[in-house]
C-alpha cells in the first residue's frame, strides 16, 4: 500500500495489506507487527524511528533499533497518509475521519485540524515545516498554517475526489509547485503561491493512486489503477516514460531510491518491484502470475470464484498463512475461532463459542462478519445467494481439507 525510502540511509519500508510493516536492508525484511487491520502508510523519523498509519485508525511509533513501538490514538476512522517535518518537529496524519492530525514528535501530544468536510488521503510539508497542504475525497487542497494550527486557504479545487500530492520546485530554484492525482485519471500541477494551474495529463486512466518525487527534485512518478507507470520530467515537464507496470491490478506505492537510480513499486503481488529509472520501459512488468481473485470467472467453477473474490485476499488454503492479512484457513472445519497459534485475533473473535463448521461459515456469510461477529477484524461482506454460499462451503471442504473426505465433516 505504500513504500517510502529513508533520506539518511537510504533503508526502503513497505506498508501492507497483511497488517505489517517491512524494514528492508536486503531482499529478507524485517517485519514489524502492531496494527490490527491494513498498513496504508509508512514514513521514516530519522535515523532510528518509523511512523506508519493503518485501518485500524491508528499511527504506530516504531523503535527500529530496538522493535518497540507506542500507539498513538485519536483518529476515528482510517489513517490514509503521512508527512515528517524535521524542521518543525512534527508528525502529520490524513485520516478518513476528514481530520488532519500533527503530533509533537517530543510528548506525541495531537491536535487535529478540521476544514474538509471528507476523507483526508494525503499531507505534505514545505521544506522549511512552514505550511502543511492535505488533499481531500472532497477534492479540495488546503493549506495550513503550521505555527497558528490553523486553515490559511483552500489552494485548489476539484471535480473529483484527489488521492495523492507532492511538493516541489523548491530545491533547484524553480516555482515552488503541488502536483496531485485525481479519482478521474488526472494529473495536474499548480503553482503552490497563486493555485494558478500550470500543468495537466490524462491518460484516459483512473484513478491516480501513487505519486513519488525524486530526492533531486527532477523526476516525478505516478502510478494508475490500469497498472500504468509515468515519469515526468520536472524542468520540462514532458513525459519521460509511459509503461505498463503491472501485468494485472493497480499501482499502490512508489518511491525513488536515495540516489534517483531506482524506482521501487507496489501493487496486488506481495512483491516489491525495482527498475532502474533509466530504461524503466525495457524492465519485465510486475507480476508473474494472475492473481485469483482477478481470473476470469469462466476459468474457475463457483465455489472457487466465491472464495476467490471474498476470501483469497486475505487467506490461504495452505499450511503457511503466507504473511496474508487474516489466518490460514487450511483444516478450518472443526476449529475453534480465534485459536489458530501465531496470528493476532480480535479479542471479540478470542471469547467468541464459534466452532468453524458448514453451519457457522454458511451463517457468516449470510449475516455478514459485522453482524455475525460485532468487532472483528473481517471486512463487511456477505454472500447472498444461498447456492453461492453452499459452493464455497464444498470447495472449501475439498481444498482447505486436503486429508479428509466431505463425508468425514457431516
Amino acid at each position: 500500500m505504500d513504500i517510502t525510502v529513508s533520506a539518511d540511509t537510504g533503508i526502503v519500508a513497505t506498508a501492507s495489506f497483511d497488517n505489517a510493516v517491512g524494514i528492508w536492508t536486503g531482499r529478507d525484511p524485517e517485519w514489524l507487527d502492531g496494527h490490527e487491520a491494513a498498513v496504508k502508510t509508512i514514513r521514516f523519523l530519522g535515523q532510528t524511528k518509523a511512523v506508519s498509519g493503518a485501518d485500524d485508525n491508528k499511527l504506530i511509533l516504531w523503535d527500529l533499533e530496538t522493535g518497540q513501538n507506542t500507539k498513538l490514538e485519536g483518529h476515528t476512522a482510517k489513517i490514509m497518509g503521512l508527512a515528517v517535518s524535521p524542521e518543525s518537529g512534527l508528525i502529520a496524519s490524513a485520516s478518513w475521519d476528514a481530520k488532519v492530525g500533527l503530533w509533537n514528535v517530543e510528548d506525541l501530544t495531537p491536535v487535529f485540524l478540521s476544514g474538509h468536510s471528507a476523507g483526508v488521503n494525503q499531507v505534505a510539508f514545505s521544506m522549511d515545516g512552514a505550511w502543511l497542504y492535505s488533499a481531500s475525497v472532497d477534492g479540495s487542497i488546503i493549506e495550513w498554517d503550521v505555527a497558528a494550527r490553523a486553515e490559511k486557504r483552500v489552494v485548489d479545487r476539484n471535480g473529483f475526489g484527489i488521492n495523492v500530492l507532492v511538493l516541489g520546485g523548491e530545491d533547484f530554484g524553480s516555482i515552488p509547485w503541488i502536483a496531485y492525482g485525481t479519482q478521474d485519471g488526472v494529473t495536474r500541477v499548480i503553482d503552490r503561491y497563486s493555485g494558478a494551474r500550470l500543468h495537466e495529463f490524462t491518460m484516459e486512466r483512473r484513478p491516480i493512486l501513487a505519486m513519488a518525487l525524486s530526492p533531486d527534485g527532477k523526476k516525478l512518478a505516478t502510478g494508475d489503477g490500469h497498472g500504468y507507470i509515468t515519469v515526468y520530467d520536472t524542468r520540462t515537464w514532458s513525459i519521460e516514460t509511459d509503461f505498463k507496470a503491472a501485468l494485472k491490478g493497480p499501482i499502490w506505492a512508489l518511491a525513488f531510491s536515495k540516489d534517483n537510480a531506482v524506482l521501487h513499486a507496489g501493487g496486488i503481488e506481495n512483491i516489491v518491484y525495482s527498475w532502474p529509472v533509466d530504461g524503466l520501459s525495457k524492465f519485465d512488468p510486475m507480476a508473474t502470475k494472475t492473481p485469483d481473485f482477478l481470473k476470469l470467472p469462466e476459468t474457475m467453477s463457483n465455489g472457487e470464484r466465491q472464495f476467490a473474490r471474498k476470501c483469497s485476499v486475505c487467506h490461504t488454503l495452505t499450511a503457511d498463512s503466507g504473511r496474508k492479512a487474516g489466518p490460514t484457513l487450511y483444516q478450518v472445519f472443526g476449529r475453534k475461532a480465534g485459536a489458530l497459534p501465531g496470528y493476532s485475533y480480535s479479542e471479540t473473535l478470542i471469547r467468541s463459542d464459534i466452532i468453524w463448521s458448514e453451519d457457522t461459515i454458511n451463517q457468516l456469510f449470510l449475516d455478514g462478519p459485522d453482524h455475525y461477529i460485532p468487532g472483528s477484524k473481517m471486512p463487511m461482506q456477505r454472500i447472498v445467494e444461498p447456492k453461492d454460499r453452499t459452493d464455497l462451503i464444498d470447495y472449501l471442504k475439498a481444498a482447505a481439507m486436503p486429508n479428509t473426505s466431505s463425508g468425514d465433516l457431516e
